[in-house]
């Protein structure tokens, strides 16, 4: 199982970042060991000063595919989910500065955050979902699907050109504007719609 993130793909949050805005998706990956799973405490890391949350609507991919061409993308995820990309920003901003990969601010251990699956069905005829990030119970981030600079399928196609997806992947598409900082204690809740996907307790 791959776990493959879109970066900067709503035009709020690359600015605020102080980024440029990407004509093409931004491609990284976490490794499978990065999820945190189903009934574990999720703990402050001690390698950081400043844990920031990412987020994100996540894809289930459901079908093996390579060079998948935009307009069949759809039949290759199955349900989706809201999640956080957690980012250790301090040692981010310090590896990027020296233009070194930052893997280590974004893909170690329990990084990756998944809320219920939803069946993608459930949104048929919809032009936008809309999800949310709650921080002790206040509205922190809120996204919609409609305002992503790539949609779901133009990430598809593009992250298939250079590695084949496969049943069971996750596709994290993109933060919206609003991430900042968390700190043991906070309570962290993900929504899609008035959905309540996740609840999270930092530690």
């Amino acid at each position: 199982m791959k776990i493959f993130c879109i970066g900067r793909n709503y035009v709020a949050h690359a600015l605020e970042l102080g980024n440029d805005v990407p004509e093409e998706p931004v491609i990284f990956l976490k490794p499978k060991s990065a999820l945190l799973p189903n009934g574990t405490a999720f703990y402050y890391p001690e390698f950081t000063n400043e844990l920031h949350y990412e987020c994100e609507l996540v894809l289930r991919v459901s079908k093996n595919g390579r060079y998948i061409a935009e307009r069949h993308a759809t039949n290759y995820f199955d349900a989706i989910t809201v999640g956080i990309d957690f980012t250790a920003r301090d040692i981010q901003q310090d590896l990027k500065s020296k233009g070194l990969p930052w893997e280590k601010a974004k893909a170690w251990d329990h990084s990756a955050i998944l809320g219920e699956w939803k069946p993608i069905t459930e949104f048929a005829g919809q032009k936008s979902i809309e999800f949310s990030l709650n921080k002790d119970g206040e509205t922190v981030q809120k996204g919609e699907s409609s305002l992503m600079i790539h949609s779901f399928q133009r990430i598809i196609a593009e992250v298939s050109k250079y590695f084949s997806i496969n049943i069971g992947d996750l596709i994290f598409t993109g933060t919206p504007a609003g991430v900042g900082e968390v700190l043991p204690g906070d309570v962290l809740e993900g929504f899609i719609g008035a959905d309540s996907l996740f609840k999270l307790e930092v530690k």
